[in-house]
Protein backbone atom coordinates (compact mmCIF):
# COMPACT_ATOMS: atom_id res chain seq x y z
CA UNK A 1 0.00 0.00 0.00
CA UNK A 2 1.19 3.13 -0.70
CA UNK A 3 2.46 5.83 2.03
CA UNK A 4 1.71 9.45 2.20
CA UNK A 5 2.97 12.27 4.32
CA UNK A 6 0.54 13.41 7.26
CA UNK A 7 0.28 17.05 6.09
CA UNK A 8 3.39 19.48 6.23
CA UNK A 9 5.22 16.53 8.44
CA UNK A 10 7.53 13.97 8.18
CA UNK A 11 5.31 11.18 9.58
CA UNK A 12 4.27 8.53 6.48
CA UNK A 13 0.89 6.36 6.79
CA UNK A 14 -0.85 4.50 4.87
CA UNK A 15 -3.13 5.81 2.02
CA UNK A 16 -6.02 3.92 3.79
CA UNK A 17 -6.30 3.85 7.41
CA UNK A 18 -8.01 1.01 9.52
CA UNK A 19 -10.66 2.20 12.54
CA UNK A 20 -11.21 0.08 15.24
CA UNK A 21 -14.82 2.24 16.41
CA UNK A 22 -16.46 -0.88 17.17
CA UNK A 23 -13.57 -3.12 18.30
CA UNK A 24 -14.29 -4.72 21.82
CA UNK A 25 -17.87 -4.12 21.46
CA UNK A 26 -19.07 -5.20 18.41
CA UNK A 27 -15.97 -6.67 16.70
CA UNK A 28 -14.96 -9.51 19.03
CA UNK A 29 -11.07 -10.16 19.39
CA UNK A 30 -11.02 -12.59 16.78
CA UNK A 31 -12.47 -10.63 14.48
CA UNK A 32 -10.21 -7.67 15.49
CA UNK A 33 -7.27 -10.01 14.99
CA UNK A 34 -8.02 -11.06 11.43
CA UNK A 35 -8.67 -7.38 10.22
CA UNK A 36 -5.47 -6.43 11.74
CA UNK A 37 -3.56 -9.36 9.96
CA UNK A 38 -5.63 -8.52 6.44
CA UNK A 39 -4.71 -4.95 6.96
CA UNK A 40 -1.15 -4.91 7.72
CA UNK A 41 -0.20 -7.94 4.92
CA UNK A 42 -1.79 -5.68 2.64
CA UNK A 43 0.98 -2.74 4.12
CA UNK A 44 -1.52 -0.90 5.78
CA UNK A 45 0.03 1.29 8.67
CA UNK A 46 -2.43 4.16 10.21
CA UNK A 47 -4.46 2.71 13.28
CA UNK A 48 -7.12 4.61 14.36
CA UNK A 49 -8.91 4.58 17.85
CA UNK A 50 -9.77 6.86 20.50
CA UNK A 51 -10.12 6.39 24.43
CA UNK A 52 -13.57 6.55 24.35
CA UNK A 53 -14.05 3.25 21.83
CA UNK A 54 -15.76 0.58 23.46
CA UNK A 55 -14.95 2.51 26.81
CA UNK A 56 -11.24 1.83 26.06
CA UNK A 57 -11.98 -1.90 25.17
CA UNK A 58 -10.58 -0.68 21.70
CA UNK A 59 -7.24 -0.03 22.61
CA UNK A 60 -6.98 -2.69 24.91
CA UNK A 61 -7.05 -5.09 21.99
CA UNK A 62 -4.85 -3.10 20.20
CA UNK A 63 -2.45 -3.44 23.04
CA UNK A 64 -3.04 -7.13 23.46
CA UNK A 65 -2.05 -7.56 19.60
CA UNK A 66 1.20 -5.01 19.41
CA UNK A 67 4.61 -7.58 19.41
CA UNK A 68 1.95 -10.67 18.51
CA UNK A 69 0.27 -10.11 15.22
CA UNK A 70 2.34 -7.47 14.25
CA UNK A 71 5.28 -4.96 15.90
CA UNK A 72 5.14 -2.26 17.93
CA UNK A 73 7.00 -0.01 14.81
CA UNK A 74 5.40 -1.59 12.31
CA UNK A 75 2.29 0.69 12.95
CA UNK A 76 1.03 3.93 13.60
CA UNK A 77 -1.02 4.50 16.06
CA UNK A 78 -3.54 7.49 16.45
CA UNK A 79 -5.85 8.08 19.10
CA UNK A 80 -8.24 10.51 20.88
CA UNK A 81 -9.35 11.96 23.93
CA UNK A 82 -11.87 14.58 25.00
CA UNK A 83 -14.85 12.44 24.03
CA UNK A 84 -16.51 9.74 27.47
CA UNK A 85 -18.99 7.69 26.86
CA UNK A 86 -19.89 6.17 30.80
CA UNK A 87 -22.44 4.52 31.13
CA UNK A 88 -24.37 4.50 27.55
CA UNK A 89 -23.72 8.96 28.27
CA UNK A 90 -21.65 10.88 25.93
CA UNK A 91 -19.86 13.94 27.29
CA UNK A 92 -17.12 16.12 26.54
CA UNK A 93 -14.08 17.23 28.47
CA UNK A 94 -10.79 18.74 26.78
CA UNK A 95 -9.50 20.24 29.94
CA UNK A 96 -5.65 19.84 30.00
CA UNK A 97 -6.10 17.16 33.12
CA UNK A 98 -8.41 15.39 31.69
CA UNK A 99 -6.98 15.17 28.64
CA UNK A 100 -3.39 14.62 29.90
CA UNK A 101 -4.92 11.57 32.73
CA UNK A 102 -6.85 10.30 29.58
CA UNK A 103 -3.77 9.97 27.37
CA UNK A 104 -2.12 8.16 30.28
CA UNK A 105 -4.55 5.96 30.39
CA UNK A 106 -4.68 5.02 26.65
CA UNK A 107 -0.74 4.46 26.69
CA UNK A 108 -1.14 2.02 29.77
CA UNK A 109 -4.48 -0.28 27.61
CA UNK A 110 -1.91 0.23 24.65
CA UNK A 111 0.77 -0.89 26.38
CA UNK A 112 3.09 1.39 25.11
CA UNK A 113 5.20 4.49 26.03
CA UNK A 114 4.07 7.30 23.37
CA UNK A 115 1.46 7.28 20.07
CA UNK A 116 2.28 8.45 16.70
CA UNK A 117 -0.50 10.74 16.70
CA UNK A 118 -2.51 12.04 19.49
CA UNK A 119 -6.07 14.32 18.38
CA UNK A 120 -7.68 16.31 20.45
CA UNK A 121 -11.69 14.16 19.51
CA UNK A 122 -13.94 17.27 19.75
CA UNK A 123 -14.00 21.21 19.84
CA UNK A 124 -15.59 22.52 23.11
CA UNK A 125 -17.04 26.19 23.07
CA UNK A 126 -16.66 26.40 27.37
CA UNK A 127 -12.64 25.20 27.48
CA UNK A 128 -10.03 27.90 26.70
CA UNK A 129 -8.87 26.52 23.75
CA UNK A 130 -5.04 27.53 24.98
CA UNK A 131 -5.69 25.26 28.10
CA UNK A 132 -6.74 22.33 25.82
CA UNK A 133 -3.55 22.98 23.29
CA UNK A 134 -1.38 23.07 26.09
CA UNK A 135 -1.96 19.50 26.75
CA UNK A 136 -0.71 18.85 23.35
CA UNK A 137 2.36 20.65 24.12
CA UNK A 138 3.07 18.34 26.87
CA UNK A 139 2.35 15.60 25.31
CA UNK A 140 5.12 15.86 22.71
CA UNK A 141 7.29 17.54 25.16
CA UNK A 142 7.26 14.66 27.35
CA UNK A 143 7.54 12.20 24.38
CA UNK A 144 3.88 10.87 24.97
CA UNK A 145 3.01 11.56 21.11
CA UNK A 146 5.36 12.23 18.73
CA UNK A 147 2.69 14.11 16.73
CA UNK A 148 -0.98 15.78 17.38
CA UNK A 149 -4.00 17.15 16.13
CA UNK A 150 -7.76 17.96 16.07
CA UNK A 151 -10.41 15.84 15.13
CA UNK A 152 -14.22 17.25 13.87
CA UNK A 153 -13.02 21.42 13.75
CA UNK A 154 -14.41 23.05 11.66
CA UNK A 155 -12.53 25.04 9.14
CA UNK A 156 -11.96 28.37 11.57
CA UNK A 157 -11.45 26.15 14.35
CA UNK A 158 -8.41 24.67 12.60
CA UNK A 159 -7.26 27.95 11.64
CA UNK A 160 -7.41 29.13 14.79
CA UNK A 161 -5.75 26.38 16.33
CA UNK A 162 -2.80 25.49 13.80
CA UNK A 163 -2.36 29.68 13.94
CA UNK A 164 -2.04 30.25 18.24
CA UNK A 165 0.17 26.84 17.81
CA UNK A 166 2.15 28.50 15.34
CA UNK A 167 2.48 31.83 17.23
CA UNK A 168 3.61 30.55 20.40
CA UNK A 169 7.25 29.22 20.84
CA UNK A 170 7.75 25.69 21.48
CA UNK A 171 4.06 24.77 20.97
CA UNK A 172 3.92 21.44 18.98
CA UNK A 173 2.45 22.01 15.34
CA UNK A 174 -0.71 20.61 14.45
CA UNK A 175 -0.63 17.66 11.87
CA UNK A 176 -3.93 16.50 11.38
CA UNK A 177 -7.69 16.94 11.26
CA UNK A 178 -10.23 13.88 11.33
CA UNK A 179 -13.29 14.73 9.59
CA UNK A 180 -16.09 13.27 8.32
CA UNK A 181 -15.98 13.37 4.55
CA UNK A 182 -17.64 11.18 1.51
CA UNK A 183 -19.76 11.15 -1.23
CA UNK A 184 -22.78 11.73 1.40
CA UNK A 185 -20.93 14.31 2.57
CA UNK A 186 -19.10 17.12 0.96
CA UNK A 187 -19.42 19.44 3.68
CA UNK A 188 -15.63 19.67 4.52
CA UNK A 189 -15.29 21.25 0.90
CA UNK A 190 -16.23 24.27 2.06
CA UNK A 191 -13.80 25.14 4.88
CA UNK A 192 -12.56 22.42 6.72
CA UNK A 193 -10.17 21.04 3.36
CA UNK A 194 -8.79 24.53 2.26
CA UNK A 195 -7.88 25.43 5.54
CA UNK A 196 -6.17 22.50 6.18
CA UNK A 197 -4.52 22.59 2.66
CA UNK A 198 -3.14 25.95 3.75
CA UNK A 199 -2.43 25.51 7.08
CA UNK A 200 -0.62 22.27 5.74
CA UNK A 201 -2.78 19.73 8.13
CA UNK A 202 -3.53 16.40 6.39
CA UNK A 203 -7.48 15.28 6.44
CA UNK A 204 -8.05 11.57 7.56
CA UNK A 205 -11.69 11.21 6.30
CA UNK A 206 -14.00 9.44 8.82
CA UNK A 207 -16.98 7.11 7.49
CA UNK A 208 -15.61 7.44 3.90
CA UNK A 209 -18.12 5.08 2.88
CA UNK A 210 -20.79 6.95 4.30
CA UNK A 211 -21.77 5.29 6.93
CA UNK A 212 -21.74 2.10 5.06
CA UNK A 213 -24.56 3.11 2.47
CA UNK A 214 -22.09 3.98 -0.21
CA UNK A 215 -21.51 -0.12 -0.21
CA UNK A 216 -24.81 -0.89 -1.59
CA UNK A 217 -25.95 -3.08 1.14
CA UNK A 218 -29.12 -0.94 1.71
CA UNK A 219 -30.54 -0.55 -1.74
CA UNK A 220 -33.21 -2.99 -1.10
CA UNK A 221 -33.63 -3.11 2.72
CA UNK A 222 -31.64 -3.39 5.73
CA UNK A 223 -29.89 -6.10 6.49
CA UNK A 224 -30.38 -8.08 9.83
CA UNK A 225 -26.62 -8.45 10.62
CA UNK A 226 -25.98 -4.76 8.80
CA UNK A 227 -25.01 -1.30 11.43
CA UNK A 228 -28.39 0.12 10.47
CA UNK A 229 -30.00 -2.65 12.27
CA UNK A 230 -27.74 -2.08 15.72
CA UNK A 231 -28.90 -0.42 18.51
CA UNK A 232 -25.83 1.73 18.10
CA UNK A 233 -25.88 2.99 14.23
CA UNK A 234 -29.46 2.57 13.79
CA UNK A 235 -29.98 6.52 13.62
CA UNK A 236 -26.55 6.81 12.79
CA UNK A 237 -26.91 5.39 9.31
CA UNK A 238 -30.59 6.23 9.00
CA UNK A 239 -29.39 9.67 8.46
CA UNK A 240 -28.13 8.91 5.01
CA UNK A 241 -30.95 5.99 4.13
CA UNK A 242 -32.95 9.24 2.73
CA UNK A 243 -34.38 9.41 -1.13
CA UNK A 244 -31.76 11.99 -2.13
CA UNK A 245 -28.76 9.77 -0.61
CA UNK A 246 -30.29 7.11 -2.67
CA UNK A 247 -29.44 9.11 -5.58
CA UNK A 248 -26.10 8.99 -4.84
CA UNK A 249 -25.84 5.42 -4.33
CA UNK A 250 -27.20 4.81 -7.58
CA UNK A 251 -24.76 6.77 -9.36
CA UNK A 252 -22.43 4.94 -7.38
CA UNK A 253 -23.39 1.42 -8.09
CA UNK A 254 -24.15 2.63 -12.10
CA UNK A 255 -19.78 3.32 -12.19
CA UNK A 256 -19.14 0.51 -10.33
CA UNK A 257 -20.37 -1.89 -12.78
CA UNK A 258 -19.03 -0.24 -15.74
CA UNK A 259 -15.81 -0.52 -14.14
CA UNK A 260 -16.32 -4.24 -13.07
CA UNK A 261 -15.57 -2.49 -9.65
CA UNK A 262 -17.82 -2.83 -6.40
CA UNK A 263 -19.35 0.51 -5.30
CA UNK A 264 -17.16 -0.01 -1.98
CA UNK A 265 -14.06 0.55 -4.50
CA UNK A 266 -15.69 3.32 -6.62
CA UNK A 267 -16.30 4.88 -3.32
CA UNK A 268 -13.34 4.59 -1.81
CA UNK A 269 -11.30 5.77 -4.77
CA UNK A 270 -12.90 8.78 -4.87
CA UNK A 271 -12.28 10.59 -1.24
CA UNK A 272 -8.83 8.92 -1.22
CA UNK A 273 -8.01 10.67 -4.09
CA UNK A 274 -9.82 14.24 -3.06
CA UNK A 275 -7.33 17.26 -3.00
CA UNK A 276 -5.87 17.52 0.88
CA UNK A 277 -6.93 13.96 2.11
CA UNK A 278 -4.36 11.99 3.45
CA UNK A 279 -5.75 8.59 4.61
CA UNK A 280 -9.16 7.78 4.69
CA UNK A 281 -10.77 5.90 8.00
CA UNK A 282 -12.42 2.26 6.94
CA UNK A 283 -13.61 0.33 9.75
CA UNK A 284 -15.53 -2.93 8.62
CA UNK A 285 -17.60 -5.31 10.53
CA UNK A 286 -15.75 -8.27 9.48
CA UNK A 287 -12.25 -9.06 7.84
CA UNK A 288 -13.80 -10.45 4.64
CA UNK A 289 -15.51 -6.81 4.05
CA UNK A 290 -12.14 -4.89 5.10
CA UNK A 291 -10.25 -7.61 2.26
CA UNK A 292 -12.76 -5.76 -0.84
CA UNK A 293 -11.98 -2.42 0.55
CA UNK A 294 -8.25 -3.22 0.66
CA UNK A 295 -8.87 -3.80 -2.99
CA UNK A 296 -8.91 -0.49 -3.69
CA UNK A 297 -5.36 -0.04 -3.50
CA UNK A 298 -5.50 -1.16 -7.19
CA UNK A 299 -7.90 1.40 -8.44
CA UNK A 300 -7.87 4.89 -9.57
CA UNK A 301 -11.30 6.42 -11.10
CA UNK A 302 -11.39 7.88 -14.48
CA UNK A 303 -11.52 11.80 -14.98
CA UNK A 304 -15.25 11.35 -16.37
CA UNK A 305 -16.81 9.22 -13.74
CA UNK A 306 -14.86 11.39 -11.05
CA UNK A 307 -16.72 14.36 -12.64
CA UNK A 308 -20.18 12.42 -12.44
CA UNK A 309 -19.82 11.58 -9.00
CA UNK A 310 -18.81 15.05 -7.72
CA UNK A 311 -22.21 16.59 -10.05
CA UNK A 312 -24.66 13.72 -8.44
CA UNK A 313 -23.52 14.03 -4.90
CA UNK A 314 -23.20 18.10 -4.75
CA UNK A 315 -24.07 19.93 -1.82
CA UNK A 316 -27.43 21.46 -2.17
CA UNK A 317 -27.11 24.29 0.14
Amino acid sequence: MQQRFLGRTGLRVSRLGLGTLTWGRDTDEHEARDQLIAFTEAGGTLLDTAASYGDGASEELIGSFLGDVVARDEVVIATKAGINRARGSRGTDVSRGSLIRTLDASLRRLGVDHVDLWQVHTWVDDVPLEETLSALDYAVATGRASYVGVANYAGWQSAKAATLQSAVTGRARLASNQVEYSLMNRSAEAEVIPAAQDLGLGVLPWSPLGRGVLTGKYRTGTPADSRAASPHFANFVGAYLTDLHARIVEAVARAADGLSWTPMEVALSWVRDRPGVTSPIVGARTAAQLRGALTVEECELPSEIVAALEDVSAPTT
